[in-house]
């Protein structure tokens, strides 16, 4: 690893330290260094709030501010040039007299995608874009994904016993991952927009779909519920987090539960990209049954599956886990029992 790409390096473990509280925007860090050594870092911490630039140069020691002009930017994204609930970024690094900007990968978002670069190398400053940029984009894949094929990022999770089935006979709910496993999947549910379950599912488990073991802000639940079967008395309605409900009957919104009615018939992948486009939803954690997953496997609507394993655990019948020989896994890791393998779809 060179000398950029450790500066880099250190920009995205800093952006990634705002998964989960920044969508809609992207995931940034920022490393200010003179002369091999960094005098400022910052990230973006809160979506409305100070992009990673600004908090990068707002750290800088009084002492160092001097030496800003001097040193050298390294940002994840590249730096944003329109005015949002902020100031553009550019606007900044010019005022602020750098000379020279070290940029990972490009923003894909219509308002920038590219301008920002124009903008800073018109003003006289040297931009280098491309360093450890599959690793920034793999980190902002859910804001890129969105803004390239204009609909959420899809993850699939499950878990399922070693001899392959998700729950026993009729449905029944059966305790699969162990608690370490339980954590992690609450630590995911905080760094999605939304998270879906289908009808069965929460007639037959009454989830809470929060991420109450791990801290954070709740996702946005949603379903369908295309009959309104589902019991007001359920978790779905505690009010603790935001809650979607697509159905066929009403239209209505209170107490932080929104019925949002469709046509009668209506296709689940296309409600869903529908409503996350008008809502800014860039990724759902689907943690549905066999039937959902199965409609989102065999349709190839996925875009990363997550698979908990409980090794050792065997129920010799029941409910079996979606189908999955077609899908190559990319990473694996251990919880105790419980293997946790990732699957990443992979796009021509």
């Amino acid at each position: 690893m060179n000398i950029h790409e450790s500066y880099m390096q250190r920009a995205l473990e800093l952006a990634a330290l705002g998964l989960g509280q920044v969508a809609q925007n992207p995931l940034v860090g920022a490393v200010l260094v003179h002369e091999d050594r960094i005098i400022g870092e910052g990230y973006h911490q809160q979506f409305g709030g100070p992009h990673a630039e600004v908090n990068c140069l707002a750290a800088v020691n009084e002492n160092d501010k001097t030496l800003i002009p001097e040193s050298t930017l390294y940002v994840t994204l590249e730096p944003c040039c329109h005015h949002g609930k902020t100031p553009p970024c550019t606007s900044l690094i010019i005022s602020r007299g750098i000379k020279k900007v070290v940029v990972a990968s490009k923003d894909p978002f219509e308002k920038v995608n590219g301008s920002g670069f124009k903008i800073l190398q018109e003003a006289g400053v040297a931009v280098e874009y491309g360093i450890l940029e599959a690793a920034a984009c793999h980190l902002n894949r859910r804001f890129f994904h969105f803004h390239q094929k204009k609909r959420p990022y899809i993850i699939l999770k499950w878990a399922a016993t070693e001899d392959g089935y998700m729950a026993g006979e009729q449905g029944l709910p059966v305790k699969i991952s162990n608690t370490l496993t339980d954590q992690l999947v609450h630590r995911w549910r905080s760094e999605e927009q939304a998270i879906f379950a289908g009808t069965q599912t929460i007639l037959n488990d009454n989830p809470r779909l929060t991420n109450r073991h791990w801290p954070g802000k709740n996702p946005i639940r949603i379903t369908i519920d295309r009959q309104l079967r589902i019991p007001q008395h359920y978790h779905l309605f505690d009010r603790l987090s935001q809650t979607v409900i697509f159905n066929e009957k009403m239209n209505n919104q209170s107490n932080g539960v929104h019925f949002v009615q469709i046509a009668k018939g209506a296709d689940l992948h296309e409600t869903l990209v529908h409503y996350s486009n008008q809502h800014g939803i860039q990724s759902i954690l689907v943690e549905g049954g066999s039937q959902i997953l199965d409609y989102f496997l065999s349709n190839d609507l996925w875009d990363e599956i997550r698979l908990i394993t409980a090794k050792g655990m065997e129920l010799g019948g029941g409910i079996p886990a979606p189908k999955h020989e077609f899908v190559r896994f990319d990473e694996t890791m251990s919880l105790q029992n419980d293997i946790i393998t990732t699957a990443y779809r992979r796009y021509n």
